[in-house]
Order: structure tokens, then C-alpha cells, then sequence
């Protein structure tokens, strides 16, 4: 059976047809769809498979090593930055081992079109000695779902696999196999010596897993993801990986002239790299994100080859890659590019008309005209483009949650008034251990906890913190004195602006929760309310 697939998609797929029992996730771009097809899957819900959204990415990755305990097969899905929230248990993963197979998905954004950097999660499997995949096409990507779940529980291992923006968000046909594997009966082979990660019980584990790393070497010049095709013309040889080997067949649609590695299974087969750069005057390493692949090759195995690639200046250093930029590297004619027309005028993203997020800036921004020193520390979410024009709201954003702890830490050096703005999603993702650090020091902070009632910015999916978010602030120690909510409406503007006012007039710790339904959600229910009325009828 043949689907018309989105990388995203063909992963998801693949994953129920793997006999999974359990996703874990938090939103984020581009890495969201995987979990949304499931959700929307009918054989997942026949299945019961577990495909509730997690608060985090480390709670979803706890989650997922719990599954695998028993001996379940788990997806943990992610994007690049989320694998920093979840590295504490993703890194002692390979230390436990996995009992049922565990796929940690992770889905990198070059160029940056929704994340604060470019970082490249291969790294991150490097550093926790832990094999990783990384499809080139839509069909790989199914194919190789399969295999990374059987080849966890053959090494015992979790697998991270690599996909980019471009290999997540684009489509092509993917052939399905036919009958879904049957979900793992829970078992009980996990070894409490192996997951009990005491000192002397972990210094073992860690032996073996070292002493792992050649085999898993083995297995990767092996591996059937991995393949190098011989030219004879070795003037020249490309090493790629991921979506670059696709720009280079573009490159050369007749075939490419040169010997070619394409390295799709890590950790990096050396044997054949050095068979790359024993046999080629020069070595172009053609690899999306960082230059992890180049790098290695440098320090190891550069024999007689000049490498070249993004430490040389041949492909830059950052963004994503093109066809064209390929081109340029192997020093192709680039086609016509089109000048962009006199009429056509960026637009900067915006926050939605009517949304609440509108109402509690423009409030803010009346209220601190009176307090010129004043700072604000903003978030992660859709509310972040309040740093832009009209609002120029925010003076920080940095990572999930900073916005209470860098308040926090402004008051502490003497800051005042130090105002956070966060949003719900993103509060009980990694903003409720900061407050309560606010509230056991009583710091002369005011936070705002912008509450739209979804996780808006990826696409709507449920907040966690839903109709919680006061009981969580009394629970962490807040007095109800201090803890505030609005509507955030244009007739409301006088009430906020003054309860903002006192709030920040006091010298201790404050929360003020305007709360409003998405724009977006909110016609998403009329229209599936309208729809169901239709159906009664």
C-alpha cells in the first residue's frame, strides 16, 4: 500500500506499524506532526496506544524509559532544543539500557525558522554513545523506524534518529507495509543492577557500554543506511548524509561522477571514510547542519585528501542547504534566480487580531510609562512577538521558562520593577520550578502568566496547566492577596491597568493571569461546534 506522506508523517507511520505501544512528546516545530498523526490515528486508538502530550521533554523521555522498562516499544519526539531539556535522562539512557525498544526522535531546524539556534543533535548521540539515524528521504524514514526499533532491543540501546525541517515538513510517496507488527507483551528482563544508576551499579554499566562502541561501529560500516558507490573519476569524492544527498542527486540527475558515501547510521563508519579519503585527491563533506561529519574526518582520517566543506568556506557555515549551494561547492553553473519583485514587501510575523496577548502588552506598556528603569523578561510562545513592533515589549527571551528565573535574578541584583511574561504551556513546561524559587525568597517580582488555554504557537494542542494554573501557584506557596486574574478585553484595560500597577507597587512575589481562549481554537470549536449541530439535524 502506497500513502503520500510528510517525512513527519512516514515516521509516525512507521511507528505504529512497529508495534509501538507509547508516544511522548511535547509540541514544537518541526517536530509536532509525529504525535498529531498518531493522535489521529484509528489504529492507534484501536491499539490504545499512549499518545497523550507530556508537560516536557524530560518528563516524555522519563515516560518513554518507563515504557521500555517493561518491555515496550516507545516513541519520544522532540525538537533540537527540547533534546536540552530532556539530556539529563536521554544521557543516562544509555547507561540504564533499554528492556523494549526506544526511538528518541529529534527533528533539527537549520536556518532557525522557529528556535532560538541551529544546534546539531548529532552531538548529543556522540556524547551519550548512542547509535543514530538520520533518513535522506520520506521512505527511508519509514524503513528505518522499523530497524531502529529492532536494533534497540538488539544492542540494548536507545537510537536517536535526525531529521531537519526540509526532511519533516516536505512529502513524497512511501510504501506501507501491509500487516502492523504486533505490540511487545510487557515482560519483566529489566535488571534493577543496570537501572538503579548508583555509583558502583553505573561504573559497570558504563564499561560495557563503552566496550559497546566498536561493535556499534561494526554495525554501522554494515549497515544497509550506509552506502558507498564507487566512480572513476576520484579527482573528487562527497561524503553526505540526510537530506544533502538529495541535493546532490539533484545536482547530477544523470548520476553522480565521483565516488560517493552517504552516511545515513552513526557513529561515523571510519572504514569506509577512509576508504574515501585514501582513494580521492579531494573529499567534499556535504552535510545539513553542523560540520560534525567534516570534523571527524579532519581529526581522524584525513590521509592525502583536501576536505573540504564548511571549515573551508566551500558551503557556509550556516542556514540550510540548497541545490544551488551544492552547485556553487562543486562549482556548477547555477541556473537564473529571479530578482525579487519592487512590489513584494516582507511581512513580519503578528500576533493574531483579537488575540489576548494584544490586551495584556498594551496594557503593560501603558502602565510602565511610568516606570522608566523597568524590565521585562519574556518567553518562548507565540507572545514572544511581543518584542516586536507595535508592543517592543520585551527586553529578553532565551529558553523555555527564563522569563521568571531572569526576572528573579534581575530583582536579586537590584532590578525593580522586574516583570516576567509567560504563557501557560510554557509555565508548566519549565516556569513552575522558577517561581517556586521566587516564592521561597519572596522576590520583588511580578509575573504574568499569559494564559490562552492551548499550546498556541505549534498549532493548538492542549496545555497541561488548562483551568490549573491558580491552583499550581497556591500549591507552590503563593498567598491568594498576590494571585490576580483578568479577561484581557479593551473594555477590561482600566481593571488590568490597575491591578498591574499594585502588583508591581508591591515588593514581593505577584501573579497576574489574564486568561482568554486563542483566536485561533476558539473559531476551531465554533466551527466543529457548527459542524456537529449540522450533523444532529
Amino acid at each position: 500500500m502506497k500513502k503520500l506522506l510528510l517525512g513527519d508523517e512516514a515516521i509516525a507511520q512507521a511507528a505504529i506499524d512497529a508495534g509501538l505501544s507509547g508516544v511522548y512528546a511535547y509540541p514544537g516545530t518541526p517536530s509536532t506532526e509525529i504525535t498529531e498523526y498518531i493522535q489521529n490515528s484509528q489504529v492507534a486508538k484501536e491499539r490504545n496506544i499512549h499518545r497523550i502530550w507530556s508537560t516536557n521533554e524530560k518528563t516524555a523521555m522519563e515516560e518513554a524509559l518507563g515504557m521500555s522498562f517493561m518491555g515496550k516499544r516507545a516513541l519520544v519526539c522532540m525538537k533540537h532544543v527540547g533534546l536540552n531539556v530532556c539530556a539529563d535522562p536521554f544521557v543516562n539512557s544509555a547507561i540504564t539500557g533499554t528492556n523494549g525498544g526506544i526511538i528518541v526522535l529529534v527533528a533539527d531546524d537549520p536556518s532557525m525558522h522557529s528556535s532560538q539556534n541551529e544546534q546539531d543533535s548529532r552531538f548529543y548521540a556522540k556524547f551519550a554513545m548512542i547509535p543514530c539515524f538520520e533518513p535522506s528521504n520520506q521512505q527511508e524514514a519509514y524503513d528505518m523506524v522499523h530497524a531502529a526499533f529492532d536494533y534497540s532491543e538488539r544492542v540494548h540501546l536507545p537510537v536517536l534518529m535526525r531529521v531537519t525541517t526540509r526532511m519533516a515538513h516536505s512529502r513524497a510517496v512511501v510504501e506501507i507495509r501491509e500487516n502492523a507488527r504486533e505490540q511487545n507483551k510487557m515482560n519483566y528482563d529489566a535488571k534493577s543492577s543496570e537501572w538503579v544508576l548508583l555509583p558502583a551499579m553505573a561504573r559497570r554499566r558504563n564499561d560495557i557500554v563503552t566496550a559497546q562502541q566498536k561493535e556499534l561501529e561494526r554495525d554501522a560500516v554494515e549497515s544497509k543506511f550506509n552506502c558507498f558507490t564507487d566512480s572513476s573519476d576520484h579527482s573528487l569524492g562527497i561524503i553526505t548524509g540526510g537530506i544533502g544527498i538529495n541535493y546532490l542527486n539533484e545536482c547530477f540527475p544523470e548520476g553522480c561522477p565521483y565516488p560517493v558515501l552517504k552516511i545515513s547510521h552513526y557513529p561515523l563508519p571510519k572504514q569506509l571514510m577512509r576508504k574515501m579519503t585514501e582513494e580521492c585527491d579531494n573529499v567534499l563533506v556535504i552535510e545539513e547542519g553542523q560540520p560534525f561529519i567534516e570534523d571527524s574526518l579532519n581529526g581522524i582520517m584525513p590521509g592525502n585528501a583536501v576536505i573540504k566543506g564548511k571549515f573551508t568556506g566551500d558551503l557556509p557555515r550556516t542556514g540550510e542547504l540548497t541545490p544551488d549551494i551544492v552547485k556553487k561547492a562543486l562549482g556548477l553553473p547555477i541556473g537564473d534566480c529571479h530578482a525579487k519583485s519592487e512590489y513584494t514587501v516582507p511581512r513580519p510575523p503578528a500576533l493574531c487580531q483579537g488575540c489576548g496577548h494584544r490586551n495584556v502588552y498594551a496594557a503593560l506598556n501603558d502602565v510602565l510609562k511610568d516606570y522608566p528603569n523597568a524590565r521585562v523578561f519574556g518567553d518562548i510562545g507565540c507572545y514572544t512577538l511581543g518584542a516586536l513592533p507595535p508592543y517592543k515589549a520585551l527586553h529578553s527571551t532565551v529558553d523555555m521558562g527564563a522569563s521568571i528565573t531572569m526576572a528573579k535574578g534581575a530583582s536579586d541584583a537590584g532590578q525593580w520593577p522586574a516583570v516576567a511574561v509567560i504563557g501557560d504551556s510554557t509555565f508548566t513546561h519549565s516556569g513552575m520550578t522558577g517561581l517556586l524559587d521566587a516564592i521561597n525568597e519572596n522576590a520583588d517580582i511580578t509575573v504574568i502568566i499569559s494564559d490562552n488555554l492551548t499550546t498556541a504557537m505549534t498549532g493548538g494542542q492542549n496545555s497541561a496547566g488548562t483551568n490549573k494554573l491558580e491552583a499550581i501557584c497556591r500549591g507552590l506557596g503563593l498567598s491568594d492577596e498576590h494571585l490576580k486574574t483578568v479577561i484581557p478585553l479593551p473594555q477590561n484595560m482600566p481593571e488590568i491597568e490597575k491591578i498591574l500597577r499594585e502588583e508591581i507597587n508591591y515588593h514581593g512575589v505577584s501573579v497576574i493571569i489574564p486568561c482568554r481562549e486563542c483566536m485561533q481554537t476558539l473559531q476551531r470549536h465554533l466551527r466543529e461546534k457548527k459542524q456537529k449541530g449540522g450533523q444532529k439535524k
